[in-house]
């Protein structure tokens, strides 16, 4: 069965031997601090351009050293092989994707699709409303590139409009709010309509897993119209204008998609404020399994899932349920800390390396 074979070359232990990540499943044990999640970041570096841990590339960097690289290999399911190696030196970052200079690390993003499941996702239920933006926006950046050019774009004018309203510049306000409105409608209604489609796979998901039915995300946009609908462009820039004044004392702008709200409600009441820790963390751990999920369904592509400690906190019922229910995929990449019973989600293929030090022994 064909799937996407996935080696890092520069992964290489102090005998200066490659690791093997061509498995279907790879799993990678041992005690924290000794490099399991730094494979993870890597996988997740070749994918995306941009690390799960830091925003500051230069901490990517071997103490002493002044660069470092990430070069991988991998195969679609047609057959096609790709390498890519994203090289920083001296403060500069070089992507290149099968030889070719990329100048833009979009084009980057469709290339070997990455869903990952940390700690760090119970943020996208509990954290700040901006997080659970950035999970809607990562879901659609996934497989739609259109959008990731319109949220840039939006968020261009939306600096330049806070700058003019910062610096008393008025007159540019009435251009501005134009393409404020141009590029924030588009952005409510990939948003709402993904929302939507999203709802049909998180909700039954969850149901599953827990017994709790009716459990979904409610979107709220910062622009509405009273039937409900997306608001035409005059509703907005009217609503804009009525703002005005406020805008001018606050130098910010206070309606828009980056003020939008996300939460997750139970028959139409807030959820999360009486959930438990460990229903919060169900959220986020189906979450992100709702979000393959979704990408398989709109690219008919199957994603590499990187799973980073996160089974440690639930119970083993939970763990068998939320495992039984991950989608299908090309490749499965999960770290366990030493005592974890890995056996039990193991396949006969699968390969396990105990990571110690920064290096590694295969074990199974």
């Amino acid at each position: 069965m064909p799937f996407l074979k996935i080696s890092p070359v520069n992964f290489r232990n102090l005998n200066n031997e490659t690791i093997d990540l061509s498995a279907k499943e790879v799993f990678f044990t041992g005690e924290n601090g000794q490099g399991k999640s730094n494979l993870l970041e890597a996988l997740y570096y070749s994918s995306y351009g941009s690390s799960f841990r830091t925003h500051n590339d230069n901490e990517l960097i071997k103490n002493g050293e002044n660069s470092m690289s990430v070069r991988s290999m991998f195969r679609e399911e047609s057959g096609s092989t790709h390498m890519t190696a994203i090289v920083i030196s001296n403060k500069t970052k070089k992507i290149e994707k099968d030889g070719k200079t990329l100048y833009d690390r979009k084009d980057l993003i469709n290339t070997m699709p990455c869903v990952l499941y940390n700690h760090d996702d119970l943020d996208f239920v509990i954290g700040s409303p901006e997080r659970k933006r950035f999970f809607i926006d990562q879901t659609l950046s996934m497989h739609d590139v259109m959008y990731i050019d319109t949220t840039r774009r939006y968020k261009r004018v939306l600096k330049n409009r806070n700058i003019s309203l910062k610096e008393k510049k008025y007159s540019l306000l009435e251009s501005y709010d134009i393409q404020l409105v141009q590029y924030g409608l588009e952005i409510q209604q990939k948003r709402k309509t993904s929302i939507f489609q999203f709802n049909e796979i998180f909700g039954k998901l969850y149901e599953n897993v827990t017994g709790i039915d009716g459990v979904k995300i409610n979107y709220v946009p910062s622009w509405q119209s009273e039937n409900s609908n997306i608001p035409s462009v005059n509703e907005v820039l009217d609503e804009i204008l009525k703002k005005r004044e406020a805008e001018k004392i606050m130098c910010t702008t206070m309606s828009g998609p980056h003020r939008d709200r996300i939460n997750f409600i139970r028959k139409g009441v807030p959820f999360v404020p009486k959930a438990s820790t460990g229903q919060r963390r169900l959220i986020a751990l189906i979450l992100r399994t709702a979000q393959a999920i979704f990408y398989h369904q709109v690219t008919n592509k199957k994603p590499v899932l990187l799973m980073d400690d996160v089974l440690l906190e639930l119970d083993p019922d939970k763990r068998q349920k939320v495992t039984s229910l991950l989608p299908e995929y090309d490749q499965l990449f999960c770290t366990f800390l030493n005592g974890e019973p890995y056996e039990r989600y193991k396949k006969s293929s699968t390969k396990v390396y105990k990571i110690e030090k920064g290096g590694w022994t295969l074990t199974q």
